[in-house]
């Protein structure tokens, strides 16, 4: 773990990968902050296709105060309140997709190698790639992983190739509307029998009846399961035959 950026906003920054990689790809993860999953699925995409590594950048954007674990379920006025802040204040989706420019501007000025960068959102990074996708994006290609907040106008405003790997709790209705207004190269596809976060989340709470927490309330990939540990693989599988494609 290293200091980065040379912004007012410098985020420490999780990295691997082979340093003469020229092509890298930027994770944003989900409003839990760092997770063993989702560090793991990081050294897969640098390392697994030896063919074409990667360095992998994921930036701690709540600067070491994720959204506490204690939080969830939201099931008191006090919760409740604490994540409505949460998420108007260091989680705000537009704010933080104001930062993400120059953060990979400073990257690039200090791994200069890198040629192209992809993105990859987890839950609610999943919504700040929606808001870097559009026109001016400084990235080559995008995914999304059991992303949260899914607007399928948004769609309609991306400019690059994008992939998204839903989970069954992710509203099917959107995430059909949302393939269907994508103008660009895609690849969308359904995990339904898999829990949100399934790919980079660690926790597990009962299912809220609430339709905006839904798909935040189950999220933890429970990789000494054999059926999750299969998907958690064949979703990043996916992602490298993706990136692969397009950086």
């Amino acid at each position: 773990m290293a200091q980065q950026g040379h912004s007012a906003f410098t985020p420490i920054l999780d990295t691997t990968g082979p340093s003469g990689a020229t092509s890298a790809v930027f994770i944003i993860y989900d409003i839990f902050g760092f997770s063993s999953q989702a560090l793991q699925g990081a050294d897969i995409l640098a390392h697994v296709d030896e063919s074409h590594q990667y360095q992998v950048f994921m930036p701690d954007f709540f600067l070491g105060k994720p959204l506490p674990l204690s939080v969830f379920p939201p099931d008191t006025d006090e919760k409740k309140k604490q994540m409505g802040d949460f998420f108007a204040g260091p989680a705000n989706p537009p704010d933080t997709a104001k930062k993400v420019p120059e953060l990979v501007k400073n990257l690039g000025q200090k791994y200069t190698g890198i040629q192209k960068w992809g993105s990859l959102g987890m839950c609610w990074g999943g919504k700040i790639v929606s808001l870097t996708s559009q026109s001016g994006t400084l990235f080559s290609a995008a995914a999304e992983v059991h992303p949260a907040m899914v607007d399928p106008e948004e769609a309609k405003g991306v400019k690059i190739p994008l992939c998204m790997l839903a989970s069954g709790d992710e509203n099917p209705e959107d995430v059909e509307k949302f393939k269907d207004n994508l103008n660009v190269d895609k690849r969308v596809e359904t995990f339904k029998d898999q829990v949100h976060g399934w790919m980079a989340a660690r926790w597990v709470a009962k299912l809220s009846h609430d339709l905006f927490l839904a798909p935040l309330m189950r999220c933890r990939g429970d990789l000494k399961n054999e059926r999750v540990k299969s998907e958690y693989e064949r979703g990043y599988g996916i992602l490298l035959d993706f990136y692969d494609k397009h950086l």
